[in-house]
């Protein structure tokens, strides 16, 4: 069952910005599986840096559901070799460390567990 929940709390994940405000990474859209929209909103978002482990990681998920594994493993693997190190905040309100996530999510993707999104959910 632990291990259930850890996976459960992999993806769709929010930064721990310097001030109050949350870092839009597509969260409500991965939430609610509207993928296409997630990949959207998070290449929109000109605020966002283009090797943010959080964008990298929810840009990975949302093309891993979409059927585009390799350019999910090479978003992925991007955040987990990423010189930025950021503490995410889950779904389940768990600060975890990006480049350990990326590699979880790694991981689910080579199990193909990433591909269901009923198994994956954090902010």
């Amino acid at each position: 069952m632990a291990f259930i929940a850890s996976a459960a709390a992999l993806a769709l994940l929010q930064t721990a910005p310097a001030h109050d405000d949350k870092v839009d990474v597509a969260y409500d859209e991965l939430v609610s599986e509207q993928n296409a929209a997630a990949i959207e909103r998070i290449e929109a978002n000109e605020a966002l840096d283009q090797n943010d482990p959080a964008r990298l990681i929810n840009l990975g998920i949302a093309n891993a559901r979409e059927g585009r594994v390799a350019l999910a493993r090479k978003l992925l693997s991007a955040a987990a070799r990423s010189e930025t190190r950021d503490r995410l905040e889950t779904a389940s309100g768990e600060w975890v460390d990006s480049r350990w996530l990326a590699r979880r999510a790694l991981a689910q993707l080579d199990q193909q567990t990433l591909l269901r999104p009923s198994r994956v959910a954090a902010r």
